[in-house]
């Protein structure tokens, strides 16, 4: 997620468990060889085996409609250490759309598929491409054709959200389709879109036929839901975590976002994951009421009960 799921966030999230793979916020490709100091930017563990503190693999994500240029980052990429390179053909945000990026590509499956073709050419043979896609833009009647076009380019997965770009993020999302798109292609498909709980998941799994899943915002909203779903999938009963160890989990984060430069973006990622906590967590939402107006940091310290090295 943008703006949101950095490397410390990754590092937080991934240290709960119960997550087999993670990307970088999408870096973005116009018509130029980015410099490595981006990657490194975006992907701080290309330094360190391209895994998280917690030994989660990171796969660095890409946005871009020029396959000669995403062609050229990707192999950059992989020279600097990245195990898989995933394209985005699923993110829906206008600004996006607007330069070409993003969901608006799949108006366009016969430029997907030179994309794909190009970005594998470039990318060693035993370094996958992935993919991910929504079910259109403004409809689903390419969704099948750009499904094809990905695999059948190189794509060695896809994450398909089960929604068009018009959807956005409005429910339902239609997970008859994710199956309706393994039929049709000879690569995993993972079901994404709408999973915020145990619940969820398995009715996801049952409407899809799904056995690979991606989790966005479920996992910003309910941390251990990755967690929760291994365990349910393993016959177990799923044991939540309770607030106090979630809370401690939001100090860490908002330590290590304030030792940030630039720190003045840290309130406001505190902010937004609490906004997205507050969904599963009464007590989120109240901490997010208390903190919604202020920006000072030792402020914040104090209102997240980390005032003189206090911790939960």
């Amino acid at each position: 997620m943008e703006g949101l799921v950095d490397d410390i966030h990754r590092d937080v999230l991934t240290r709960v468990g119960g997550i087999d793979w993670c990307v970088t916020e999408f870096i973005r490709v116009n018509d130029s060889l980015l410099p490595a100091s981006v990657f490194r930017r975006f992907a701080p563990e290309l330094a360190s085996g391209s895994v998280t503190p917690a030994g989660t693999e990171m796969r660095v994500q890409l946005l871009g409609s020029n396959p000669e240029t995403l062609a050229e980052n990707a192999a950059l990429a992989c020279t600097l250490g990245a195990p898989v390179i995933d394209l985005n053909f699923g993110c829906p945000a206008k600004t996006v759309n607007k330069s070409r990026g993003g969901a608006v590509l799949l108006k366009e499956p016969e430029l997907l598929h030179r994309i794909l073709v190009a970005v594998r050419a470039a990318v060693p043979a035993h370094i996958p491409v992935t993919a991910k896609m929504r079910l259109g833009f403004e409809n689903t009647d390419n969704a099948l054709e750009c499904a094809c076009a990905l695999a059948e380019g190189g794509a060695a997965q896809l994450v398909v959200h089960a929604r068009t770009k018009t959807d956005g993020y409005n429910p339902p999302a239609y997970w008859e389709w994710v199956g309706r798109i393994q039929d049709v292609v000879r690569v995993p498909v993972y079901a994404n879109g709408e999973i915020w709980s145990v619940e969820d998941w398995q009715r996801c799994k049952r409407i899809s036929g799904a056995s690979d899943f991606m989790l966005g915002r479920g996992l910003i909203a309910r941390p251990d839901l990755a967690l929760q779903i291994r365990a349910a999938s393993a016959g177990e009963e799923p044991v939540p975590l309770a607030w106090p160890v979630i809370h401690a989990m939001v100090q860490d984060f908002w330590r290590r976002q304030r030792a940030c430069e630039p720190f003045r973006f840290a309130p406001g990622r505190l902010k937004q994951w609490l906004v997205w906590l507050a969904r599963s967590y009464p007590e989120a939402k109240a901490l997010f009421t208390a903190v919604r107006t202020e920006s000072d940091c030792e402020v914040l310290d104090g209102l997240l009960g980390m005032r003189a090295g206090k911790s939960d």
